[in-house]
């Protein structure tokens, strides 16, 4: 991972961390068959926080550049798409009943070009 990288998703989660997000995650599938590079899981408080969550970041990354590729809004489950970085913003409900991380942690690594 490239050090403005690096950057950035420390930026996503100091700003997940200031709203009160719990237990945030980061997955480095940069080597792994997926549709994005990185992804960031947090677990939001409720239905509002994870709404209210979304507006911080829309309110704190779009002045600093950070591009909104496409936003999936929902109370329960909200996903962030900002290219190379994906975040998940889920209630505790959600995060057990979906468990992404079991998923992603179980990808296949990519097969190196020849």
């Amino acid at each position: 991972m490239n050090r403005e990288t690096q950057q950035r998703i420390d930026r996503i989660i100091d700003l997940l961390d200031q709203k009160k997000a719990e237990d945030i995650q980061v997955f480095d599938l940069s080597d792994k068959e997926y549709l994005t590079r990185y992804v960031i899981i947090a677990t939001t408080l409720g239905d509002k926080h994870t709404l209210a969550l979304l507006g911080y970041l829309k309110e704190m990354l779009k002045p600093a550049g950070e591009k909104f590729v496409a936003v999936e809004e929902g109370e329960q489950w909200t996903i962030v798409d900002l290219g190379d970085i994906m975040i998940h913003l889920m209630v505790p409900s959600y995060r057990a009943k979906y468990n992404l991380e079991e998923f992603l942690e179980s990808l296949e690594k990519r097969e190196s070009e020849s």
